[in-house]
C-alpha cells in the first residue's frame, strides 16, 4: 500500500513510523496511508524553511516571477493528473476537480506579476529636501493549514503569493486527501524553485499546534470551520503571528418575484449540490420572496431528481460522495433534526445506495421547505447536499435574514430589478455578493473573504489583499543635505 510522506527540502521524507488511513469515499476502502509527522519532522521542516528564506528573500522579484511562470506551465500540463489525485481521495467529479485546479492556477498567474505588485509609493519633498517612500518586504517563514474540500485550489490561494513575495512556505494539508499537495510541491521544484522554499508536512492537530506556537513562523493562513478558525486566530495572535482564518458559511440565495426562475433554479441546483455541497461558497439557503415560493420549490425538486449521483470515474456523474463515513453520519443527523424541528422534507438523500458502491459515502440531494430561522438546519453549517428553502413576504424580510445570520461569507440575489440589485449589493453585510450568479467567488486578481464569523483577521485571501498579508510595510523618510543644522529640535516637525 502506498505511504504518503512529507516533502521537505526538495525530497520525500519522514522520520515518523505512524500513519493514518486514506479512504476512497466512493468505495469506503483504504487506498493509501499518510504519515503522522512527529516533532523531528517538524523541526526539520522549520530548519529547511528558515535556511531557504535567507537566500530566497534576496532573489529579485523578476527572477521569482520567472520561476512562477515555469510553474504555471507545468501545472497546465498536469491538470488532468492533479484532478485525478483530487477526485480519487475527495470523491468530487473529475470536471469539478479540474475546475478547482484551474481556479488555483489563476492565483499562480496573478503571482507572476509580483514585480509590479510589490511596487511601493514615493513622495518627493514632504519637507524641505526630504523624501518619503514605502516598500513591502517579506515576513519570513509563512504557513498554511488547508481543508479537505479543495486540496489543490485552497493551498494555491496561499503559497504562490507568499513565495512570490519572498517568503518560504510550510503547507499542512488535510490528512483526508494529502496526495495532491505533494505533487504540487514536486512540480514547483521541477520549475526551478530552490529546495526548502516550499515544504509540505503531513499530520493532525499536533502539527497544527506546533505551527501555531513556533516563534520563527511569522504568519498562518487557514480555511475551515468557524470553531477551528477561531482557535487558529486566537492562538496565532497569542503567539504574535499575522493571521487570516476563513471560517464557515451559510450562504443565502434570494429569489425575487421578478427573477428569471429557470435561471435561478439552474443556479441553485449547481451551487447547492455541486461537489456534494462541500464548498464554503455552496448555496445552502434559498430565500423565496413573495408568491414565487411554490413554483421555485417544485422546480428545484424536479431538477434535483435528474441529478446523477455516482463515483468520479463515471463521466456522467453530477455529484459524488461526501468525504468520510463520519461526515455522512453528521449530515444525516442534521437532516433528522430538520424533520423533528418541523421543516417539510421534500427530497430525502439518506439511504442512497449505488450498486457496486454500497459502502461508499453517498448522499442524494436533500431539499427542505418551510424552514425558519430558529431551526438548526438554518443556523448551522451542514457542509453537505442539503438545501433549505425559507419563505419571506418581501425583500426587506429577505435582506434581514441575510444580515442577521452570524455567517457572512457569500450571498446572491436573482432579480430583474437593477434598483433592488444595487440596494442588495450595497446593504448586505456579506463579504462576497452576487447578482444573478449563484456562487460569487472572486477571480484571482480580486480577493476572497467573508465578514462576521466567516473571517478572522485583517486580510482576505489572494489578490492584492494576499500581497499585503504576506508582506510588511516599511516607510523610509530621508534627507541628503550638506547644510548643517545649527541646533537640535525638540518639537514635532511640521511642514
Amino acid at each position: 500500500m502506498e505511504k504518503i510522506a512529507n516533502y521537505i527540502n526538495g525530497s520525500i521524507s519522514s522520520s515518523s513510523s505512524n500513519f493514518l488511513p486514506v479512504f476512497d469515499p466512493s468505495t469506503g476502502e483504504i487506498i493509501s496511508e499518510v504519515v503522522l509527522s512527529d516533532e523531528s519532522d517538524f523541526i526539520n521542516t522549520v530548519k529547511s524553511s528558515e535556511k531557504a528564506f535567507q537566500e530566497w528573500s534576496h532573489v529579485t522579484p523578476l527572477k521569482r516571477s520567472r520561476i512562477l511562470s515555469k510553474y504555471k506551465e507545468s501545472i497546465e500540463k498536469n491538470i488532468e493528473n492533479l484532478a485525478k489525485l483530487v477526485s480519487s481521495e475527495h470523491g468530487k467529479t473529475l470536471d469539478d476537480a479540474k475546475g478547482s485546479v484551474i481556479r488555483g492556477l489563476e492565483v499562480v498567474e496573478f503571482a507572476c506579476g509580483i514585480p509590479h505588485l510589490l511596487k511601493g509609493e514615493f513622495s518627493q519633498n514632504v519637507g524641505l529636501n526630504i523624501d518619503t517612500w514605502s516598500t513591502r518586504q517579506p515576513l519570513g517563514i509563512t504557513a498554511g493549514i488547508t481543508p479537505f474540500n479543495f486540496p489543490a485550489m485552497v493551498p494555491m490561494w496561499m503559497y504562490p503569493i507568499s513565495i512570490a513575495c519572498g517568503n518560504s512556505f510550510i503547507l499542512k494539508p488535510s490528512e483526508k486527501d494529502p496526495s495532491c499537495s505533494i505533487k504540487l510541491a514536486e512540480l514547483f521544484s521541477e520549475a526551478g524553485l530552490p529546495d526548502g522554499v516550499f515544504n509540505v508536512i503531513q499530520g493532525d492537530k499536533r502539527i497544527v499546534d506546533q505551527i501555531l506556537k513556533h516563534k520563527d513562523i511569522s504568519s498562518v493562513s487557514f480555511v475551515g470551520s468557524t470553531p477551528v478558525a477561531k482557535y487558529i486566530y486566537e492562538q496565532s495572535a497569542k503567539n504574535f503571528k499575522k493571521v487570516q482564518a476563513l471560517g464557515g458559511a451559510k450562504n443565502h440565495l434570494v429569489v425575487m418575484p421578478d427573477a428569471n426562475i429557470d435561471q435561478a433554479v439552474d443556479g441553485i441546483i449547481g451551487a447547492a449540490y455541486g461537489s456534494a455541497g462541500e464548498r464554503c461558497m455552496a448555496i445552502s439557503v434559498a430565500v423565496a420572496v413573495g408568491n414565487i415560493a411554490d413554483n421555485l420549490v417544485e422546480k428545484i425538486h424536479l431538477q434535483s431528481l435528474k441529478l446523477k449521483v455516482a463515483p468520479w470515474t463515471d463521466q456522467d456523474s453530477d455529484m459524488g460522495p461526501v468525504i468520510s463515513k463520519e461526515h455522512k453520519k453528521k449530515i444525516e443527523k442534521s437532516i433528522s433534526a430538520g424533520i423533528s424541528e418541523g421543516a417539510k422534507l421534500i427530497a430525502d438523500g439518506r439511504n442512497y445506495k449505488i450498486q457496486g458502491y454500497e459502502n461508499g459515502y453517498f448522499l442524494g440531494p436533500t431539499l427542505f421547505d418551510n424552514v425558519t430561522k430558529d431551526m438548526s438546519i438554518y443556523k448551522e453549517e451542514i457542509f453537505g447536499p442539503v438545501l433549505s428553502v425559507v419563505r419571506t413576504s418581501n425583500y426587506e424580510e429577505a435582506l434581514n435574514l441575510v444580515n442577521e445570520h452570524p455567517f457572512g461569507n457569500g450571498a446572491s440575489i436573482y432579480t430583474s430589478d437593477g434598483e433592488v440589485a444595487r440596494h442588495f449589493t450595497t446593504s448586505s453585510k456579506i463579504g462576497m455578493v452576487g447578482v444573478n450568479v449563484p456562487i460569487p467567488v472572486p477571480t484571482a486578481f480580486h480577493s476572497f473573504g467573508g465578514w462576521k464569523q466567516s473571517l478572522f483577521g485583517g486580510h482576505s485571501m489572494h489578490g492584492i489583499e494576499g500581497v499585503h498579508f504576506y508582506t510588511k510595510l516599511k516607510t523610509t523618510t530621508s534627507r541628503w543635505s550638506k547644510s548643517i543644522q545649527a541646533e537640535p529640535e525638540f518639537v514635532m516637525p511640521t511642514n
